[in-house]
């Protein structure tokens, strides 16, 4: 599955099973869960995400 990298905002390959993110572009590689946490400090619009975690 294509979804955009957070550092180039190219195309980053996800892998079926949510195991991990690469983009071939930057060399961004990092499982699912740091994806999510990585993306979610980088851009203000998705900080709420990670409060629904912590409850």
């Amino acid at each position: 599955m294509k979804i955009v990298c957070p550092d180039c905002r190219k195309p980053a390959e996800l892998s079926d099973d949510f195991s991990f993110v690469k983009c071939q572009f930057c060399k961004l590689d990092m499982t699912y869960g740091e994806y999510v946490k990585y993306v979610a400090y980088r851009d203000v619009r998705y900080r709420d995400i990670l409060n629904d975690y912590k409850k």
